[in-house]
């Protein structure tokens, strides 16, 4: 049985990388930790927002592998500490984003147990072209 697709118009050519991506960002972790904003600063600009308490700017990372912006956490285990109770989470995480086309990370940083990623929109321009069209050839060759 042939499964059913947003993507499965013969009018759509060439979106199958997209498909991938989003049954990927379908199976990620849906735990909802650690928490997130996304807000819109204006027309251009927006913010991601995670809260991390506990985590330094060392124990955290934020990667952007072609359209998808990843962040993660992994707290470096102090063998120096003994505790008589330990309830506070020290657990890694691993977020990501799926990023439209046109939309770069202005910057990163934490404050408060806050990490806020910007984004912005590039200024895409006018990219209509013209095609030309050609005469069949007459050898059978193109």
């Amino acid at each position: 049985m042939a499964r059913s697709s947003i993507f499965g118009s013969p009018m759509l050519v060439g979106f199958e990388p997209f498909e991938r991506m989003l049954e990927q960002m379908s199976k990620a972790s849906s735990d909802g930790y650690p928490p997130y904003n996304i807000e819109q600063l204006n027309e251009r600009q927006f913010r991601i927002s995670l809260a991390v308490a506990g985590f330094g700017p060392e124990e955290l990372s934020v990667v952007v592998d072609d359209s998808r912006l990843t962040i993660s956490g992994h707290h470096r285990e102090d063998g120096h500490q003994s505790f008589l109770h330990r309830g506070i989470a020290t657990r890694q995480f691993q977020r990501s984003f799926l990023l439209a086309n046109g939309l770069e990370i202005s910057g990163s940083w934490l404050d408060n147990g806050m990490l806020h990623i910007d984004i912005v929109r590039l200024d895409p321009g006018t990219r209509v072209r013209q095609i030309e069209i050609r005469s069949s050839p007459k050898n059978g060759s193109q």
